[in-house]
């Protein structure tokens, strides 16, 4: 069995993917998508443009045979070269712990970006080397700080020394962050033989959906088919895997179980207070009942003329790698005239960003009165950021941000939905809304924003801009569905 340290990475991230890499049928696997691909080409790019400062040498041996890219890697290091990389380093793991079981003993491969080398005296003469990796966060994440750790054990055992420093070369200002092997490195043993004993048991660790990190995986569809069998309390709005483990120790692990319990059980656990038990408990009487409910807090009227004649509905496309927010697109619905018009102000290079600021201000400020409905803080956020970054006078800004009504944060306070998740796609989609691109999201514009700007092609701007007119379509849905549900719930209509 060979564990490598992307193994060890992910392991930190979903204690199932690894087992799953590893033992799992990878014909099963989703294709990877759009921004998983982006992503390894950031990282690839961001990789090269470090190494860019080194003069390296890399390794030669035949792809996938291990043993010998281990002797290229030692010879290299024989000759004392300063910098290489991707060097290959292998280990048993009997030989980096105390264990007498020979069932645990699996080969341990390292692929740092760089072994770079130090003072000091190691097998290979008056020097040794050291194992910096390269990572495209902007933050030295544990992670990241294990798998450093597990590079520099293994080529402990290469060169007969412990190296006493190393590092992770970050997307940062401060690109080059000291790692402290002394805590590390047990912290990753101990993680180490966790996922060791995972992949020598019989079953399959237990399934956990955490949105943001699974859809980037390609076994998401599996383990999605999977919770959604079991009704797996992962896939309820609210549970994160803090909060699962409280429940778990109350034994409570159905939705059943959850929707029958008192929320005064839940309110003093760790993760958890009064308002988060009471709407966890109801967002879980929702999903059985398969109906939307009412939450039982005060009831925040929006500060907004529901009755006004027109209405803005307001949503933006970025590019958060160049800090670039491209479109800012307005659904202008007029109801004393029936009709609906939607404007795509679009930045088709990113110095035209200011230019569709002030577009954008220019279109709102032509219905002073109108109230502009968003889904999420970031519209709120960027209308500030943007205002800032080009200097606007706050008289300009200001009434403009006091017309902003966030339909998430309404929404979130006073309902819940039997849905796995309140993104608007989940929302509109419940309610019957489609976009018409199925595949298009927020993540894959960032793609085809960077595809445009490569190539030119126009017609990935035209996909862009109907995607976010949809978006706009289906925040003006859910607004509308959200009032008129109130509306029969309270015998009223908030004011």
């Amino acid at each position: 069995m060979l564990i490598n340290a992307e193994h060890l990475l992910q392991y930190q991230r979903c204690k199932r993917r690894p087992v799953l890499d590893i033992h799992g049928d990878r014909s099963l696997r989703d294709q990877p998508s759009e921004l998983l691909l982006k992503l390894q080409q950031d990282k690839n790019a961001h990789r090269l443009n470090v190494l860019a400062r080194f003069p390296y040498q890399k390794p030669s041996y035949p792809r996938g045979k291990w043993q010998a890219g281990q002797a290229a890697t030692i010879e290299l290091m024989q000759l004392g070269v300063d910098y290489i990389y991707q060097g290959v380093l292998l280990a048993n793991y009997s030989q980096l712990v105390d264990t007498e079981s020979e069932a645990l003993n699996p080969t341990l491969l390292s692929i740092p970006d760089l072994l770079v080398k130090q003072p000091g005296v190691s097998r290979f003469g008056e020097w040794m080397y050291t194992a910096v990796n390269i990572e495209l966060g902007k933050r030295p994440k544990q992670e990241y700080q294990v798998v450093t750790a597990f590079h520099n054990h293994v080529l402990a055992t290469v060169q007969g020394v412990k190296p006493s420093t190393a590092w992770l070369m970050l997307r940062s200002k401060e690109t080059k962050y000291p790692i402290d092997l002394s805590r590390w490195t047990p912290q990753m043993q101990e993680i180490l033989q966790e996922f060791i004993q995972a992949l020598e048991s019989q079953t399959q660790p237990e399934i956990f959906i955490a949105r943001q990190k699974c859809n980037l995986c390609q076994w998401h569809s599996q383990c999605h088919a999977i919770a959604q069998s079991q009704q797996h309390l992962s896939l309820l709005p609210g549970v994160t895997p803090i909060r699962y483990t409280q429940l778990q120790g109350l034994n409570l692990t159905t939705l059943d179980s959850l929707a029958n319990t008192s929320p005064s059980i839940l309110e003093n656990l760790t993760g958890f207070d009064a308002k988060v038990a009471t709407k966890l408990v109801i967002q879980a009487q929702s999903v059985l009942e398969k109906r939307p409910l009412t939450l039982p807090f005060s009831f925040p009227h929006p500060h907004v003329d529901l009755n006004a004649p027109v209405e803005l509905y307001f949503d933006i496309e970025a590019q958060p790698d160049i800090n670039l927010d491209y479109l800012l697109g307005v659904l202008v619905v007029n109801k004393q005239t029936n009709t609906q018009e939607f404007y795509s102000l679009l930045a088709e290079t990113p110095a035209q960003e200011e230019l569709i600021w002030q577009q954008f201000l220019e279109l709102v400020w032509q219905y002073p009165d109108a109230p502009i409905y968003h889904f999420c803080v970031y519209e709120l956020d960027t209308v500030k950021r943007l205002a800032k970054l080009y200097r606007t006078p706050h008289k300009l800004v200001q009434p403009v941000l006091n017309r902003f009504v966030d339909i998430y944060e309404y929404l979130t306070e006073t309902v819940t939905l039997p849905i796995e998740s309140y993104a608007l796609k989940a929302i509109a989609r419940w309610l019957g809304f489609e976009w018409r691109n199925p595949e298009a999201s927020g993540a894959k514009c960032i793609y085809w924003y960077d595809l445009w700007l490569e190539t030119g092609d126009r017609t990935l701007l035209e996909i862009i801009s109907r995607y976010n007119e949809d978006d706009c379509h289906a925040t003006h849905l859910v607004k509308d569905w959200l009032f008129n549900f109130l509306e029969e719930q309270y015998h009223l209509k908030p004011a």
